[in-house]
């Protein structure tokens, strides 16, 4: 391969009504979206026809873009992971996207696109693999354009600021708000949560919560208040939000009164 191939990596919210010109233009010049397909024999991969639905939103005038769809690794879930245990999931299963998505740069070279959902600079991999690729032998030239991201939307669904006046927020994952709190932060949002009873909340009974799942997309549902009576709520909103739409994310801001 002699021509670099260009890669955008493009932050579209969570949906087509949060994509942003810059991006819109973006996707219309690229000549194929790569997606990772996250369905079996027996579930669609709902995501993915998220994607397809910005893709068709945003169509230039020779049409929606083409997506190519790429199976997507498994990577190890068990409930029982110690931190770096978890640590090395996570690289293992960047190493074989990377792998998969280099075969299909590597062939079809010219522009290819990511959507990422949210913004690419948080709590997303797609630089991170991008990068892998690059060690793989494949020459890539890429770029990164700026979505909506999940706390943005968080904050503006609750109609709050994400932070007390002249106060810092902290962004963190779910599985680490022990240790956030532990270190005496009292203002923090966590991201990329595991299911409610794998979610370490102990402590925070009196913290008021802002929780919020599927933001801007099929199967929003907002729940707020104090920690200990919003939780069963928070319970069944998941639920019904992974029912509704076949997938769930969410996310949470809680605050020490």
């Amino acid at each position: 391969m002699d021509q670099p191939v260009r890669v955008r990596i493009l932050g579209v919210g969570m949906g087509p009504q949060h994509v942003t010109p810059e991006v819109a233009g973006a996707l219309r010049d690229a000549d194929y979206v790569l997606a990772a397909d996250k369905g079996d024999d027996d579930r669609d991969d709902g995501l993915l026809a998220l994607r397809r639905a910005i893709v068709n939103a945003h169509a230039g005038p020779d049409g929606p873009v083409e997506i190519v769809s790429v199976t997507d690794p498994e990577r190890n879930r068990s409930a029982g992971l110690t931190a770096t245990d978890y640590q090395g999931a996570v690289a293992d299963w960047h190493d074989a996207r990377a792998a998969r998505y280099a075969a299909v740069l590597k062939e079809r070279g010219g522009t290819a696109a990511f959507l990422v959902w949210g913004d690419p600079s948080l709590y997303d991999s797609t630089i991170r693999v991008v990068e892998k690729v690059r060690q793989l032998g494949v020459p890539v030239d890429y770029d990164v354009l700026p979505g909506i991201s999940a706390p943005q939307l968080l904050a503006a669904r609750h109609r709050i600021v994400l932070h007390e006046v002249g106060r810092p927020v902290h962004v963190t994952t779910g599985r680490r708000v022990q240790e956030a709190v532990a270190a005496g932060l009292d203002n923090i949002v966590a991201m990329l949560n595991p299911p409610p009873e794998r979610l370490d909340l102990t402590g925070l009974d009196d913290w008021t919560m802002w929780w919020g799942a599927n933001l801007g997309a099929a199967g929003e549902r907002l729940v707020s208040g104090r920690l200990a009576q919003v939780l069963p709520a928070v319970v069944d909103a998941r639920a019904a939000a992974k029912k509704e739409a076949g997938w769930e994310m969410d996310l949470f801001l809680v605050r020490k009164n």
